[in-house]
């Protein structure tokens, strides 16, 4: 028998998982590994291995006893290392008391939400989107408010801006934008996030921007960002990470940005969570801010080169729309007659004995979309999509 209170606990854990959206990707991940020679394309993670001088650094701080609780908001000179990426990246002044050292990209998410969302409070998250991010609104108490990009052969992926203003309510707490898109590499205009970002403190909300793909665009060093538009005070959290630029998905170490008015509750919520980031890795993230940059750009060679093989395979396909993503290394496409996107990807798990991400666990109006990662060697990549090309 549960006491009254108990039962109140149970009814909230029940309710609470309700809340959070099924993971269909996942499902279908582990669907994938539990067969034979499956090639799995379905994570966002990269095939570089985490380069030497990465390594190297982390060793080291272990053999100097870097090993031991350190500050929860991370060390001071990786925060002061961010800072002065930005500095010299992106010409913006970011002192580092702002800056918080997290176990993750998918923790500094986390961080950002759980600061900010009440019970009821809605998120607008312009879509298709991590599914993780709006699980993460949800974990929060939150409502994820789906707000979808648009998709033409001529234009690609483009946002009309308006609909996130008519999505607003007097709910609405945040708006969240990942700019470069995972999936579909769209970046977002300059104008137009100066338009949503001033239209946030015109409401006195939060812009929350997710630009771990910042440095993936295949014209230019960098995606636009929030900061480079704001003033220090202003209600924004950008979230960044190590896992792909640096190839450090394994490390599990990103950043989170904030006004100053943030840090109490965010140094709290990471003391409560994990007490903050592993010591050592922190120094290999520090190498790789100083010493990282020639490593980005061959990695951006190479998903390059990748995705220019996605469309040798893809284009004869008549039935198969996609556009060439503007940046990231991700693949989105649909199979016209095909609407059903978790039983396509299944069946290519059966029959091409290839994984991917089912465009549905991305948002509710991409049903009939598949998310290929080519971030891989290219004889892997080939050889995946030659099994892909077969089934199609």
């Amino acid at each position: 028998m549960h006491s009254d209170g108990g039962r109140a606990r149970h009814d909230l854990f029940q309710s609470t998982l309700l809340q959070i959206p099924d993971n269909v990707s996942a499902e279908l991940l582990a669907y994938g590994q539990s067969k034979p020679d499956v090639i799995s394309l379905a994570q966002g993670d990269v095939g570089l291995p985490t380069p030497d001088f990465i390594c190297d650094a982390a060793y080291k701080a272990m053999q100097e006893g870097k090993t031991h609780y350190g500050p929860v908001l991370g060390q001071a000179p990786l925060r002061q290392g961010i800072s002065d990426y930005y500095r010299d990246i992106f010409d913006v002044d970011v002192p580092s008391e702002r800056v918080f050292v997290t176990s993750s990209g998918t923790a500094s998410i986390h961080a950002a939400l759980a600061s900010i969302v009440e019970p009821e409070d809605e998120v607008i998250c312009v879509t298709p989107i991590w599914r993780n991010i709006m699980g993460i609104v949800a974990m929060a108490g939150g409502t994820a408010v789906q707000v979808a990009l648009d998709y033409t052969p001529e234009k690609g992926w483009d946002l009309d801006i308006e609909k996130i203003f008519a999505a607003c309510t007097p709910k609405t707490k945040a708006i969240l934008v990942v700019t470069p898109s995972n999936p579909t590499g769209w970046i977002m205009r300059e104008e137009d996030m100066r338009a949503v970002f001033d239209f946030t403190r015109t409401r006195g909300i939060w812009m929350v921007a997710d630009e771990v793909y910042g440095r993936f665009a295949y014209d230019v060093a960098k995606t636009p960002s929030f900061l480079e538009m704001a003033e220090p005070d202003d209600l924004l959290y950008v979230i960044n990470s190590f896992s792909k630029a640096w190839a450090m998905t394994g490390w599990r170490l990103g950043w989170l940005i904030g006004p100053d008015i943030s840090q109490k509750v965010v140094q709290d919520l990471i003391l409560y969570e994990n007490m903050g980031a592993s010591t050592f890795s922190q120094y290999g993230a520090l190498a790789a801010l100083r010493d990282g940059e020639e490593f980005i750009e061959s990695q951006k060679a190479l998903w390059s080169e990748n995705l220019d093989l996605f469309e040798e395979y893809m284009t004869p396909h008549d039935k198969v729309i996609f556009s060439r993503p503007q940046s990231t290394f991700y693949g989105f496409f649909k199979v016209e007659g095909q609407p059903d996107c978790i039983a396509l990807c299944r069946d290519l798990i059966d029959r091409a004995g290839v994984s991917l991400a089912p465009g549905r666990s991305f948002g509710r109006d991409f049903e009939g979309w598949i998310r290929i990662c080519c971030a891989v060697d290219k004889e892997i990549l080939r050889k995946a999509l030659e099994r892909l090309s077969a089934a199609l």
